[in-house]
C-alpha cells in the first residue's frame, strides 16, 4: 500500500504489529542468553563483559541512530536495526567461546540503538499526515506498548519453556529459542520493508548522511534543553529508569531468598516476569481511560505515577513476609509496577510527540531512551552501597521516594507545546524533512 492510501486504522494495525514483532526477538534470548554462555564455558565476569559491551553500545549509538532514522527515514533505519539483530543473535546461538559472544553483544547493541524510536516516530508521523497535527495518539500508542508487552510475556514464556521441551542433540536445547529469535528478526526485517510506507525522499548519500546526522542530533539537543516542558518529560524518564532497574536487579534476589534456590527463584522470576509484561500490555491499553477519568494526559500520569510510588512502597513492605505470602506479595506489587508504568509511558510519550516535529521526533525519542538508560546506570552505582546499608526493602523505600518525587514534574505542565515550532533544517537540499512533511509538525 502506498504512503497516500495509508488511514489512521491501517496506521494503527501496522504499529501494533511492528510493536509486537520488534520486542519478540528480545522476549525470546531474556531467559536462555546467560545460561547459554554458562554452558558454552564463561565465566560469570565474562559474562559480566559481554552485558557490559552490549549496554555500553547502546549508549554510545543511542543518539546518533535516531538522528540516522530522522534523516533516511524510519522503515530503512528499523529494518537496519533487525538485520543487525538477526546477525548477532545467529553468532549467539553458535558462538562457543568469549570473544564471538563479544562480537555477538555489538552487533546486538547496534540493533537496539537503531530500533529505539523510528517505529513510533514512523506512526506519529503517518497519523499527523492523515489526520493533521492535532490527531488523539493515544489510542495508537497505547494499542502499540499493548502488543510491545504481549510480545516481551510471550517471548520470555517461550524462550523458558522451549528448552524444558526440546531433547538433547547437535543442538542444545538452550539455543533453540535464540535461533528462534533469528527467524523472529528475519520476520521483522520483512514486515519493516513491506509495511512501513513512507513518502518520496531527496536523494540521500553517504555525504547527507554524514553531514545531516550530527546536525539532526545537535538541533534534538537544543529543542530538549530550551523546551521546559520537555526537559521535565525527560526526567522522569531518568527517574524510571533508576526505578526499573532496581527492581529488576533485586527482584531476582528476593525471590531468590524466598525459595531458598537461586534455581528454583530464576524460574519464579521469570514467571513474574512474564506477569509483569502482560500487566504492561493491559497498562498501556488503559492508558487512554485514565487520562479521560483524569482529565487528561498530565492527570492521568500525575495519577499513575503515585500508584507506582505506592506499588514500590508496598514491594519494600512485603520484605516483612516468608515464604508463600511473601512471594504473592512481591508477585502483585511487581505486576501493578509495569500495569501503571506501561500507562505513564504511553501518556508521556504523547505529550512529548506534540512538543516536537516530524524531522527531530526520532531524535528526541533517542534521547528519552538515554536518559532512561543513564538513570538505570546512576541506580547499578549506588544500588550496592544502599543495599548494604538499608537492605533490600529499605533500598525498594528509597526508590518509591523518588517515584513519588517525579510526579512534581507533571504538576501544571501543558499537555501540548504552545509554540509548535521545529529548528530550522537545511532547505532545499537532500536532506528534507522526514515523515509526512511540513503537515506533521507537533
Amino acid at each position: 500500500m502506498p504512503f497516500e492510501a495509508l488511514t489512521a486504522a491501517s496506521a494503527r494495525r501496522r504499529f501494533a504489529v511492528i510493536s509486537f514483532l520488534s520486542w519478540l526477538p528480545t522476549g525470546l534470548t531474556i531467559a536462555p542468553m546467560v545460561l547459554l554462555m554458562s554452558e558454552r564455558g564463561l565465566s560469570v565476569a565474562e559474562i559480566g563483559l559481554v552485558s557490559a559491551i552490549y549496554s555500553a553500545l547502546c549508549i554510545a549509538l543511542e543518539l546518533p541512530t535516531g538522528g540516522l532514522a530522522d534523516v533516511i527515514g524510519r522503515r530503512w533505519t528499523l529494518a537496519a536495526s533487525a538485520a543487525f539483530a538477526l546477525a548477532g543473535v545467529a553468532m549467539m546461538a553458535f558462538a562457543t567461546s568469549l570473544w564471538p559472544f563479544a562480537l555477538s553483544a555489538v552487533l546486538r547493541g547496534i540493533g537496539r540503538a537503531l530500533s529505539s524510536g523510528p517505529a513510533e516516530a514512523w506512526y506519529v508521523d503517518t497519523l499527523h499526515a492523515v489526520e493533521g497535527p492535532d490527531a488523539d495518539l493515544k489510542p495508537g500508542l497505547a494499542r502499540g506498548g499493548a502488543m510491545g508487552s504481549v510480545s516481551l510475556a510471550v517471548g520470555v514464556l517461550a524462550g523458558g519453556l522451549i528448552p524444558l521441551l526440546v531433547p538433547d542433540g547437535p543442538v542444545s536445547p538452550l539455543a533453540v529459542p535464540v535461533l528462534a529469535s533469528v527467524v523472529a528478526s528475519a520476520v521483522l526485517l520483512v514486515a519493516a520493508l513491506v509495511t512501513m510506507p513512507e513518502p518520496p525522499r531527496h536523494r540521500t548519500t553517504l555525504g547527507t548522511v554524514l553531514r545531516g546526522v550530527p546536525e539532526t542530533v545537535r538541533d534534538g539537543l537544543r529543542l530538549a534543553l530550551r523546551d521546559l516542558g520537555l526537559r521535565r518529560l525527560l526526567l522522569i524518564s531518568f527517574a524510571f529508569g533508576v526505578a526499573l532497574n532496581s527492581i529488576e536487579l533485586l527482584t531476582p534476589q528476593r525471590l531468590a531468598s524466598l525459595t531458598g534456590q537461586a534455581e528454583t527463584g530464576g524460574t519464579l522470576y521469570a514467571l513474574v516476569a512474564a506477569l509483569g509484561f502482560g500487566a504492561g500490555a493491559a497498562g498501556s491499553a488503559l492508558a487512554p481511560a485514565a487520562a479521560r477519568l483524569f482529565r487528561g494526559s498530565v492527570g492521568g500520569s500525575i495519577a499513575g505515577v503515585v500508584v507506582m510510588a505506592g506499588a514500590v512502597g508496598a514491594l519494600a513492605a512485603s520484605v516483612a513476609l516468608d515464604g508463600v505470602p511473601g512471594m504473592v506479595a512481591t508477585a502483585a506489587a511487581y505486576v501493578v509496577i509495569y500495569a501503571a508504568l506501561s500507562a505513564v509511558g504511553v501518556l508521556r510519550s504523547e505529550m512529548m510527540h506534540r512538543r516536537v516535529a516530524s524531522g527531530r521526533r526520532a531524535t528526541l525519542m533517542s534521547v528519552s531512551s538515554l536518559q532512561l538508560q543513564f538513570g538505570g546506570m546512576t541506580s547499578s552505582l549506588a544500588l550496592g552501597w544502599l543495599t548494604a546499608q538499608l537492605g533490600i526493602g529499605g533500598t525498594w523505600g528509597v526508590v518509591a521516594v523518588v517515584v513519588l518525587v517525579s510526579a512534581a514534574l507533571f504538576v501544571r505542565l501543558p499537555e501540548v507545546s504552545p509554540a509548535r515550532v521545529e529548528l530550522p533544517s537545511p532547505a532545499p537540499g537532500p536532506r528534507g524533512r522526514s515523515g509526512s512533511g511540513s503537515r506533521s509538525s507537533a
